[in-house]
């Protein structure tokens, strides 16, 4: 009896070895690696489009890298090395901390985790993409989002490292705390991807790789088109994305260190932080208004939907038809402003491209493909010649 009970434990250990090294219980298509990720490798994806009609999930691009100063924070603020850290962020961050190593045995039947910002229309159109990404790639995704609480972030860190996903991904609320959010998901043996927004140098160490938006660099290109039709001169005041992101200083000093270079006679008026409300976002531009007069010449706003709408309203009021608005995002409002007439221009942000592009980046990883520091989005600024081609939008 011991004897049989002895041999059938053997089979049974025989069994479960073999069905770990061909790739655990988590894959379909076959049950074996190599055909799992034939079969993933074989998937075409080229058709799936976002909302606006753009492709989903095109290349992402690589940016130039200056090199480091030997101390950025020496610098003045309005010299754009002084932000080097923030802005090149990964690019020369040093080597990986234990780096996963991709199981190479195909992206169909993983289960994969993103862990968002906060509830916003913004986050929605995102989270449609990441599913559209993932429906196209053969994966499992869950989303969980803390609204914009980090404490609540920290906990479904926690959450989804138990839940033991084959990778998780994270918009990190405040870049400070993404280090140790990440280092944890390192630590756990879990494959970690940064999306959308930065977090610093250090937490880059232990992710796989970042995608997003190269908001600093959207943020050039759109304070060269504004300096342009402001003439290179004039007053310029800014409405900020939430304090302490990397959104709060690349909306606010990308296109500030930009202009020092680039239209040195342009002047900042003002920095304000309203959050997202147009009520609150109104009554700052009325102020504005009331107190640099004629010299407000343009506004910069970190957002085009509510901050957009706001700013708008405290300029007709005030009956102001001279004064220049742009902003980074393009949201339904944003686009309806700009085909109006009411702002001058507004970035490509693709939401639902963001999305997808981090789940591309987990099956680029599970099919054993060799994967960038940081993949960025396409850019582009939409202007009343140009917005047409962006509809329907995504948010």
């Amino acid at each position: 009896m011991k004897k049989r009970v002895f041999l059938t434990v053997l089979v049974v250990l025989a069994l479960s070895g073999s069905l770990l090294f061909a790739g655990g219980g988590k894959q379909s298509g076959g049950g074996v690696a190599g055909d799992n990720l034939e079969k993933s490798l074989a998937l075409n994806y080229s058709g799936v489009k976002s909302t606006d009609g753009q492709a989903l999930m095109p290349p992402l691009s690589a940016k130039q890298v200056p090199q480091r100063p030997a101390d950025p924070n020496a610098l003045p603020e309005e010299d754009p090395l002084h932000w080097y850290d923030m802005e090149y962020a990964g690019w020369n961050a040093g080597a990986k901390i234990t780096p996963a190593k991709s199981p190479a045995n195909g992206s169909i039947g993983k289960q994969i985790i993103l862990i968002v910002h906060g509830d916003h229309p913004w986050t929605t159109a995102y989270v449609n993409g990441a599913q559209k990404a993932a429906d196209a790639l053969g994966m499992t995704l869950k989303t969980m989002s803390p609204n914009w609480d980090v404490n609540v972030q920290n906990q479904m860190i926690d959450q989804a490292i138990n839940a033991k996903p084959d990778a998780i991904g994270v918009i990190p609320i405040n870049a400070e705390s993404a280090i140790q959010q990440f280092r944890k998901i390192n630590q756990s043996g879990i494959p970690a991807f940064g999306t959308n927004t930065l977090a610093t140098a250090e937490a880059m160490r232990y992710m796989v790789t970042w995608t997003g938006p190269d908001d600093w660099g959207q943020m050039r290109k759109l304070a060269r088109h504004l300096a342009d039709a402001m003439g290179k001169k004039g007053g310029i005041a800014y409405i900020t994305h939430n304090p302490g992101g990397s959104p709060y200083f690349a909306r606010m000093w990308g296109p500030r260190t930009e202009l020092k270079g680039y239209a040195p006679d342009i002047k900042t008026l003002d920095v304000q932080s309203p959050g997202f409300d147009a009520a609150a976002t109104k009554q700052v531009v009325s102020d504005w208004i009331t107190r640099f007069g004629r010299d407000l010449n343009a506004i910069f706003l970190a957002d085009d939907s509510a901050q957009a709408i706001g700013a708008v309203d405290a300029l007709k009021e005030a009956g102001r038809t001279d004064v220049l608005i742009v902003a980074a995002g393009n949201s339904k409002a944003g686009m309806d402003l700009v085909a109006a007439g009411d702002v001058l221009g507004i970035t490509y942000q693709t939401a639902e491209g963001d999305g997808a592009a981090v789940v591309k980046a987990m099956a680029d990883f599970f099919n054993g493909k060799s994967l960038p520091e940081l993949g960025y989005l396409a850019q582009d600024i939409i202007t009343k010649g140009n917005v047409a081609g962006f509809q329907p939008p995504q948010w």
